[in-house]
């Protein structure tokens, strides 16, 4: 049957554009395949950067072999490789991930201590390691002279692939094979070595204001100097070191002196511009720090505050497991155990399970937690000398764990409304919704604190009239049951 010309155009169209996308399609899978997963052929060593790389060197107008520069942060876990622009300023190049990195934020000091280094390091071709087990490597010329006057050790210290690390900064296998084809570029291009900045996090006021505390702050303020003096020209700064401290774009007033890294520093100058950008800018860092830091000092004293009162409120109600840092507490076997003890024989269990009786203790009765002593015992409190629940000032009668009790029990402020005769009950932190035998409402308060006179705050209650002892004994035969939270303990 054949199509009207209206059908085939329409179906041709289609064909068409489904071909069409499906080009797009695959293209654009190649491209992706070509950027992330380009290894090059010949000898690792000699292969070209990527694709991806030489797009970017053209975007930014940057020859292949102008000189490198790289820049390492623990922290965010970035390696980022800056070029010479033809303006003879750096402009970032490429930022790569970096696959893993071990120890912690700070400096390496021995040999065997899996802290990858911080400071700055220069590269030179001899460093670089064609024939690397880990695909490809350069070594960071760890310990440099500032870490050799302060006696630090270490040896292999790398940048390389495999995504192994131990001390070293490690790179994918592709990643390292660009990084060390640039570096290898800029050799060819006269560039007799390239440094390498490696720092704990990028050096902001505000991520100083966050590590304040830390030990090694002393020797990051350090190195902030040099980075900024990196951000305020775009130049990687000459590095020296003198009594046991680096010194960057320093020249000595007299020509020929060293400088040498234990040795007192010789009278140097550093260049009018740079100078005072330089301290113009960490002065304006330092009272961003200093806010940043008066911030972070108050929102501690708030949460340190803000524990020790639920501490003092937990100690208040007795609720000694409560615990102001989130822990759990080490009684909650001890804690779980009294709870089951307290549920009544034959009760089911949060397992579903039925709940089982101590050896020596009465179905229902309660068994005091480690650090919290039971609440109430049965709502029946009457004695065999015939007192009421109300008048029974010779039997002590044992308290809840106080008027917040439920903030940390979890326990409920309600009972089911009828009970069967003969069932074992215990009172929980909160009694039952209702009226008393006197008429009078049991709310919330009424359930905690004592609004009679002296007599009655005191236990000494006048006796009952007829109709609210009848009541009570009625009350004694058949108690509402009330149950016992079986909520672990929670923070406010």
């Amino acid at each position: 049957m054949e199509m009207g010309k209206a059908e085939r155009k329409s179906f041709m169209t289609g064909r068409m554009g489904r071909s069409l996308a499906a080009l797009v399609l695959a293209g654009v899978l190649v491209g992706c395949q070509a950027d992330e997963m380009y290894m090059g052929t010949g000898p690792k060593h000699l292969r070209e950067v990527s694709p991806q790389v030489k797009a970017k060197l053209a975007e930014l107008k940057m020859d292949l072999q102008s000189p490198i520069m790289i820049r390492i942060f623990k922290e965010e876990s970035k390696l980022e490789v800056w070029k010479q622009t033809r303006t003879g300023r750096y402009a970032l190049l490429e930022d790569f991930d970096i696959c893993k990195w071990s120890g912690q934020l700070g400096p390496k000091i021995k040999e065997g201590d899996r802290q990858a280094p911080e400071g700055f390091y220069q590269i030179t071709p001899g460093l670089m390691n064609p024939n690397s087990s880990y695909h490809l490597a350069f070594n960071m010329g760890f310990p440099n002279a500032y870490d050799q006057s302060h006696n630090r050790t270490g040896s292999d210290l790398m940048v390389h692939g495999a995504c192994s690390s131990r001390g070293c900064y490690a790179m994918t296998d592709q990643q390292v094979q660009d990084i060390y084809a640039l570096a290898r570029d800029s050799f060819k291009g006269g560039q007799k070595s390239f440094q390498v900045q490696a720092f704990p996090f990028r050096m902001t006021a505000e991520n100083m204001a966050r590590h304040r505390k830390s030990p090694h702050m002393d020797f990051w303020r350090m190195l902030k100097t040099g980075y900024d003096h990196f951000e305020i020209t775009k130049v990687p700064p000459k590095v020296d070191v003198c009594e046991k401290k680096y010194v960057f774009d320093a020249t000595p007033l007299v020509a020929g002196v060293p400088f040498r890294a234990s040795a007192q520093c010789p009278k140097f100058d550093v260049p009018d511009a740079v100078e005072v950008a330089v301290a113009t800018k960490q002065k304006q860092d330092e009272a961003v720090f200093q806010t940043q830091v008066a911030a972070l000092d108050e929102k501690e004293a708030r949460e340190k505050r803000w524990k020790e009162t639920q501490t003092q409120i937990a100690s208040f109600v007795g609720n000694k497991d409560f615990n102001a840092e989130g822990e759990a507490p080490a009684t909650e076997g001890a804690a779980a155990t009294a709870v089951a003890a307290a549920t009544p024989a034959g009760a089911p269990t949060q397992a579903g399970t039925q709940a089982s009786t101590p050896s020596g203790a009465q179905p229902g009765a309660i068994t005091p937690p480690v650090a919290t002593q039971a609440v109430a015992a049965a709502a029946s409190g009457a004695n065999a000398a015939g007192q009421t629940p109300r008048s029974g000032a010779d039997q002590a009668t044992p308290r809840p764990n106080g008027a917040f009790a439920s903030l940390f029990t979890g326990a409920s402020d309600s009972a089911p409304a009828n009970a069967p005769a003969g069932t074992d009950v215990a009172a929980t932190a909160f009694a039952a919704e209702g009226e008393a035998p006197n008429g009078e409402k049991k709310g919330f308060l009424k359930r905690w604190f004592t609004f009679g006179g002296e007599e009655e705050a005191a236990g000494d209650l006048p006796p009952l009239t007829p109709e609210a002892a009848a009541a009570a004994a009625t009350a004694q035969a058949q108690p509402a049951a009330v149950p016992v939270s079986k909520v672990p303990a929670a923070k406010p």
